[in-house]
Parts: C-alpha cells; structure tokens; sequence
C-alpha cells in the first residue's frame, strides 16, 4: 500500500505557498469582521441562522439569474454572500463545537455555489447559447473538483487549499460579472481558473507526498 493510502492522524500542515486569499482577507478584514461577530453574539444571533441566510440568499440570486435578471442575481449575491464569513467566527466565539457545523458550512457552500450554476444553465438552454451553457457546465466541473481535492488530500492526511480561484475568488468574480450582465465571462474565466486550480492542490499533494 502506498503512503498516499495511509492517513495520517493529523493533516501535513499547508505550504506557505498555500496562503489564499481568503486567508488575507480575514486578516486584513478582522477590524470589521471582530466587530459583526461580536455584535451577532450579543443579539443572540445563532451560526446557523447565518448559514441558511447564505443559502437562501443564494438560491434567491439563482432564481433571479434563471429569468436572466443578471444584475439583481449579482447584486442579491454581494449583499447575502459576506454572511459566509461570519457564521464560523460566531460559532468558535460562542464556544460551540465546530467539527460538525464545519461539515455542515461547507456542505452548504457547495449548494450555494452550484445554484447559482443552475439558474445560468437554465437562462442559458432557454436561449440556447451553447457557448453559455458550456463554460456553467466546467465552471461547475471545476468548482466542485476545487472542493473535492481538498477533502480527498485531507482524508490522506496532507492539507491543500491553495491556488488562484478558491471560493470567494469564484464568489467575487461570478457576482460582479452578472452584476454588469456578463455571465459568459464569468463563467468564462471560472471554468479555466478553477480547474486550473485543482491542478494546483493536486501538485501541491504530489510535493508534500513526496517530502514524507
């Protein structure tokens, strides 16, 4: 058996290389996420509130998006996405377990992202815009394998989270694009970066492997 096949009990920590950029953003950011957080907590706001706030916001800008209803998806999307950012810090501050409601956040976060996916396939078959359709569907491919690498480098033992279009890179770009009614080019540049992104994580599991 392979060392690749043997999980360790405890993750490879990642590279510095693997920094993301959701990384930088809550540490530049922690002057206002603090704040929230502490707010949330004192009005007795619960994590899972926010996360099927996330969701529902979500599925409300897929909605809007199927209908091509571009702009207001965008917009409905860069009001509701930032509560993302705060459901797990308000949960580690009320000293609540975390294993499960991690689980649960980034269960929901693939439905949240991929809903979106399906509101801009349906616009695009009914207009028939294959070139549309096409760039959702590995969009979609790339976005999911983005989140499967990390999960499957993790079962084995080592942490992959790098690369250039982790999800709010994905999140920031696909909701300005429909904002200004340029889903193709959204899509467009998540279906090469994405997937390009997964190439990453398993280049950076091929490294750590081989440093064992």
């Amino acid at each position: 058996m392979s060392r690749l096949a043997v999980p360790s009990s405890r993750p490879v920590p990642a590279p510095a290389d693997q920094i993301t950029f959701t990384d930088r953003l809550r540490i530049n950011f922690r002057w206002v996420l603090n704040p929230a957080v502490e707010l949330l907590y004192r009005v007795g706001i619960h994590p899972n509130q926010l996360t099927l706030a996330g969701v529902l916001g979500s599925v409300a800008a897929a909605i809007l998006v199927s209908q091509g209803f571009f702009s207001w998806g965008g917009l409905v999307m860069l009001l509701t996405g930032p509560v993302d950012a705060l459901d797990g810090a308000l949960a580690r501050r009320r000293g609540e377990a975390q294993d499960f409601g991690a689980f649960v956040d980034s269960v929901t976060d693939r439905y949240s992202e991929l809903a979106v996916y399906a509101g801009l396939l349906w616009v695009a078959q009914l207009r028939g815009e294959q070139v549309l359709t096409m760039a959702v569907y590995f969009a979609a491919i790339g976005s999911a394998l983005v989140s499967y690498v990390r999960a499957r480098a993790q079962s084995l033992g080592f942490e992959s989270k790098g690369g250039w279009f982790s999800r709010v890179e994905r999140f920031l770009i696909l909701s300005v694009c429909l904002l200004i009614s340029q889903p193709l080019l959204g899509a467009g540049l998540i279906a090469i970066g994405a997937n390009f992104t997964a190439l990453q994580r398993i280049w950076y599991v091929r490294k750590m492997a081989k440093s064992q």
